[in-house]
């Protein structure tokens, strides 16, 4: 498999000789509607680099209440526990939008982290990406209306997903966004009152992006493009 075949960012971004370390030990897959990926608490075996399709990392409360803190797609890999030396995760990993993408044994990844100190700083690289990408979602459920979480969701989710159309439920919608199903409902209703959207059983499709951008009232921007390397539209 040449470097130049994968589309996913973080495989693109390695030199060659990085790439080369870990192209032995991958083999491509397809990643399936709600496949688990990482299972709370449980030793990580394999990790993900996406080419297309969506992952949401996933925290659940005592008593079950679930609400998303992080997406990876072809910006990323899973795994980052593994990268940041860590057997486990407290949150579960699945696919939310079907896809494929290249797998990696953890027990192949580790050797070549430790044997190479700039693929390890280029991991390490995406890892602190995507605890920013955690810690802006946390800001923005703590501090913006449900339908600026949402237009900001949506506009995460389009940047990694080809084309306009978005396939979820509304109620995988709640989960990803921690509310009730009504909430999310009438927010979705709003943004298409607006134009930006059209939405319809389990499809949504981006219909004024620019639009969508203004009424996050600045949930969704630098941040979101500078770490994932994703330019405004």
């Amino acid at each position: 498999m040449p470097q130049t075949l994968p589309r996913n960012h973080v495989l693109k971004a390695l030199s060659a000789e990085d790439f080369a370390l870990l192209r032995p030990s991958m083999h491509h897959v397809q990643l399936n509607l709600k496949a688990q990926l990482e299972v709370p608490y449980q030793p990580i075996e394999h990790v993900y680099f996406p080419e297309a399709g969506i992952a949401s990392v996933v925290a659940t409360m005592t008593g079950g209440r679930q609400s998303e803190v992080g997406i990876v797609g072809c910006d990323g890999m899973t795994g980052v526990a593994v990268v940041l030396g860590q057997d486990s995760s407290p949150n579960e990993t699945y696919i939310q939008v079907a896809g494929d993408g290249w797998c990696l044994p953890v027990e192949n990844l580790r050797p070549v982290i430790a044997e190479s100190q700039s693929l390890r700083a280029s991991l390490l690289r995406y890892a602190h990406a995507f605890l920013v990408q955690s810690s802006r979602t946390a800001l923005v459920n703590g501090h913006s209306k449900i339908e600026e979480r949402l237009a900001r969701w949506l506009l995460m989710v389009h940047d990694r997903t080809e084309g306009n159309k978005i396939y979820l439920t509304h109620e995988f919608l709640a989960t990803m966004l921690g509310a009730r199903r009504p909430g999310v409902t009438t927010a979705l209703q709003m943004l298409e009152y607006r134009g930006l959207v059209h939405a319809k059983r389990g499809e949504i499709t981006i219909v004024d992006r620019a639009g969508m951008i203004k009424l996050t009232h600045g949930a969704y921007g630098d941040e979101e493009q500078r770490h994932f390397g994703l330019a405004a539209a």
